[in-house]
């Protein structure tokens, strides 16, 4: 806009000092030619100054006078270049002009300006309409970014009001449940509101599960602690009775006495040590890494029942090669041996029981019988410890429930597992081991 502004004064600048050149410059001050006061000519633009070197300078007023102008405005305009070009230059008690000065064909020089005023003004007051328009839109988009701003974050305060009642609830102790869940409009992938949401959704879900595993934890142990109590207590109690029998009686066949405090003391014995392999394997105690021969294990683990139990039938499918892992010969022994025993005590005579080594990408040792199976409702928790059969599986001599609980606990150690799958008729355990 300056630049226009101005190319329009330069050529009415110019227009004003063709004008100037070609009307007569002087005359009397009643109209005769000769010396006199400076005269604007027709059609000139208020403000208008005009110069010929050697003459005093005129002005064109408002009023159509063209009084002289000061000696220091003649001075700075004597210094323009006659080049054609105009100039801008600040005049004492006028301001700021736009001039251009001209050499005329008699060899005078005429110096022509005009004030800026309008130029300037005219910038001036669009600066202040820029500003002012600029300072209005800041404020606009101020606003209206604040609304959008508090419209797009209200689905992230939907997630923090949902992380807010999570943070309400009772976590610290107890069966925690389902808690409460980011809505699923609040969880798409595609924004950052719903990654935040789905993001917290997965977070809460851990939670959950970590806290169901502490409540299952302490329920657990408080199964133990209950189901181990009442183990031991019964031993004790044999113990203790048949010690006050002995001395309130007197009686002088101490051996059968003896005989039974043994038999008790050996079972509460027993219990203790499968209790200390437990905790010894949760703790993550390592145990002992040396090459197992797997296929002389099994059939010397079979090899055994038949002698304990020959009411059922045996066998023993294994390798020709043998089979090594590497591990602790004693557990896994102890491992094998709770999962034939447990055969002996849940199945009725003349069942049959097969154990089965298996080797490929893992070693797998299958202990099979065609028994009664284990109730549905007992199979998630078979492993778990103190957990006994019903009725349909009942043992022939007691146990304590742990060593199940001991065959998983052994094969977790080793890097394994221990599963099973039961129907009527066809009971499966399987122990997976990693190959070497």
């Amino acid at each position: 806009m300056g630049t226009y502004l101005t190319d329009r004064l330069d050529e009415k600048l110019s227009d004003s000092l063709a004008r100037a050149e070609r009307a007569p410059m002087f005359v009397f001050d009643d109209g005769r030619p000769g010396e006199g006061r400076p005269n604007p000519g027709r059609g000139q633009d208020v403000g208008l100054i005009t110069v010929v070197p050697g003459r005093p300078g005129s002005i064109v007023t408002q009023s159509g006078d063209a009084p002289r102008i000061s000696t220091a405005a003649r001075d700075a305009l004597a210094d323009i270049a006659a080049d054609g070009t105009a100039h801008d230059v600040d005049l004492p008690a006028y301001g700021s002009y736009r001039v251009l000065a001209d050499t005329a064909p008699d060899g005078s020089t005429f110096v022509v300006g005009l004030p800026r005023d309008d130029v300037d003004g005219t910038i001036s007051s669009l600066v202040w309409w820029e500003v002012l328009l600029a300072l209005a839109a800041t404020v606009a988009a101020a606003f209206i970014g604040r609304l959008l701003v508090r419209r797009q974050l209200r689905p992230l305060r939907d997630v923090a009001a949902t992380a807010h009642q999570v943070t309400a609830l009772p976590l610290s102790s107890g069966e925690v449940g389902q808690t409460v869940r980011v809505p699923a409009g609040l969880t798409d992938p595609g924004t950052e509101v719903g990654q935040v949401g789905g993001a917290l959704n997965q977070l809460l879900g851990h939670v959950e599960q970590a806290l169901d595993a502490r409540h299952e934890s302490e329920q657990q142990v408080r199964r133990f602690l209950a189901d181990a109590s009442h183990e031991l207590r019964t031993p004790l109690s044999t113990i203790k009775g048949y010690a006050e029998l002995s001395r309130r009686t007197g009686r002088d066949d101490p051996d059968q006495i003896l005989a039974k405090v043994e038999s008790e003391a050996a079972r509460m014995s027993t219990l203790v040590e499968d209790m200390l392999l437990l905790a010894r394997l949760d703790a993550g105690r390592d145990v002992e890494r040396r090459p197992v021969d797997l296929t002389r294990l099994v059939v010397e683990a079979v090899d055994d029942a038949r002698v304990r139990d020959p009411e059922r039938r045996w066998t023993f499918d294994v390798p020709t090669e043998p089979v090594t892992v590497t591990g602790d010969e004693q557990r896994l022994h102890q491992a094998v041996t709770n999962l034939v025993t447990n055969a002996t005590r849940h199945t009725p005579p003349g069942t049959t029981v097969s154990v089965r080594l298996v080797r490929a990408e893992q070693v797998r040792i299958d202990v099979h019988d065609d028994g009664p199976g284990i109730d549905p409702e007992l199979l998630p928790t078979v492993f778990e410890r103190f957990t006994r059969g019903d009725s349909s599986r009942t043992r022939a001599s007691g146990g304590a429930g742990l060593g199940m609980s001991l065959v998983e606990a052994i094969m977790h150690a080793h890097g394994g597992q221990a599963t099973v799958r039961s129907v009527p008729g066809d009971t499966t355990f399987s122990l997976t081991l990693p190959a070497d």
